[in-house]
């Protein structure tokens, strides 16, 4: 989820291969009852473009009277982009909004100077079964807007732009590539791309992007001569012209990429900055707990227990 666990996330990567420049093979741990595979930040590799977080959550079934319960948690300098494949996460955030993300919308929460959200699964779902697959990433905020007002997006599945043919189906979830764009708004040059390859089928990696990464989700693809199966992670050199194909059961992966930044970003439990002195105030206003008149705020309607502050 859009929590992150661990202080200091870390990831095994893989050796170079031709126009590969990374292979990152996300290390998996439960939350809550599910898994959840992470791929950036790595020890090699901290962000793609702007992208500085990448998790895989699911596929999980959740039994009969399940779900899971991210508890009100704050970001400063970033954005979450929750994108599922399949169940619902109930979202609720300091801003007001109260809204259920269901598979193939996009929901772009841009924390800027601080917000408060929460991730649960909705109490009527709780009552059957029910299955939860997606991918939540983090977008990295340039400095000239770390400090934006905070804001809440939704863009449902049929506004984004869907490109088909030769084999494959690829909707554009933020930015530009392919000659297509998104609606989504961002604050920097970047592409985000869920695409769905049949057997064989091949896709270029957009031009006019200085990073590009590919993450494999399902079946398998082929790059510069080396299969690459579900659950991992490649990063290209700038530059090259590349291309994947899918393997004989056929592939869904998602692109990402875009500019790089100025200079590195440093992540503190949920908090991205261009500056350690931005985290420090962050830490102190959430370990202040001031609701009312404080730097953060609790969701309406899911403001009874939060995420304390790590000792660490």
């Amino acid at each position: 989820m859009s929590w992150n666990p661990a202080l200091d996330p870390h990831c095994p990567t893989g050796d170079e291969v031709d126009s590969i420049e990374t292979v990152i093979v996300p290390r998996a741990r439960d939350i809550g009852g599910f898994e959840v595979r992470r791929a950036l930040p790595a020890p090699r590799r901290q962000m793609v473009g702007p992208f500085i977080f990448f998790d895989q959550m699911g596929p999980a079934e959740l039994l009969t009277d399940q779900g899971i319960d991210v508890r009100p948690h704050p970001h400063i300098g970033l954005g979450t982009v929750t994108y599922l494949y399949q169940g619902a996460i109930q979202h609720r955030d300091s801003l007001g909004t109260s809204l259920e993300i269901e598979p193939g919308a996009v929901n772009w929460m841009v924390a800027g100077r601080g917000i408060t959200h929460s991730e649960r699964t909705a109490e009527e779902r709780r009552r059957a079964p029910q299955q939860l697959f997606g991918i939540q990433t983090w977008v990295a905020l340039p400095d000239a807007h770390e400090d934006t007002d905070a804001a809440f997006h939704h863009h449902p599945k049929d506004s984004l732009p869907l490109l088909e043919g030769e084999g494959k189906s690829v909707r554009l979830i933020m930015g530009n590539a392919w000659g297509a764009e998104a609606p989504v708004k961002t604050f920097s040059e970047m592409f985000y791309a869920d695409a769905t390859l049949e057997p064989g089928a091949g896709i270029p990696l957009p031009d006019g992007h200085e990073d590009r990464g590919v993450y494999v989700t399902e079946g398998e693809v082929k790059v510069a001569g080396q299969t690459f199966e579900a659950g991992r992670m490649m990063i290209f050199r700038p530059g090259d012209q590349v291309s994947l194909h899918a393997g004989p059961r056929g592939a869904r992966v998602l692109l990402l990429g875009g500019e790089t930044f100025n200079g590195p970003r440093y992540i503190w439990w949920n908090f991205v900055a261009s500056s350690r002195e931005r985290i420090e105030e962050a830490k102190a206003a959430w370990r202040r707990g001031d609701w009312q008149n404080g730097r953060f705020h609790l969701p309406p309607g899911d403001d009874a227990e939060f995420i304390p502050l790590p000792e660490r």
